[in-house]
């Protein structure tokens, strides 16, 4: 019985951690959830200081037209706490674009503060 207890223990500190789950994205100003970084990117596929942009395994996304220092020290596969910053407001109905979210790097302590789309609701 000592044997199979100090073996399950040596197995558990051994055993790499895990990623964090991916929440569903927050639905609230204020409200967070736990993620991973499925993707760091430009903002436009390949094409050199167009910007940047991430994807999150909750499904989020993040865009800008300009470089995110903080997001440059990130990797794919960083836990981050992602938070609704704010919600656009008059948007036609249907169009849910320009959801702001604060995301900070787990690994880094670094935090960005990004859209969800290049144009807000109602806008190109």
């Amino acid at each position: 019985m000592k044997l199979l207890l100090a073996a399950a223990m040596a197995l558990t500190t051994l055993a790499p951690a895990l990623p964090a789950a991916a929440g569903p994205l927050p639905a609230r100003v204020g409200q967070c959830t736990t993620t991973t970084i499925k993707a760091i990117e430009t903002r436009l596929d390949g094409v050199a200081d167009s910007g940047d942009a991430v994807e999150y395994a909750s499904g989020g996304y993040g865009v800008s037209y300009d470089q995110v220092p903080a997001l440059h020290s990130a990797r794919k596969g960083d836990t981050v706490k992602l938070c609704l910053a704010a919600l656009p407001k008059d948007c036609p109905k249907g169009d849910d674009r320009g959801k702001t979210y604060r995301a900070t790097d787990m690994r880094t302590h670094k935090s960005w503060e990004l859209p969800d789309a290049e144009h807000m609701c109602g806008g190109a």
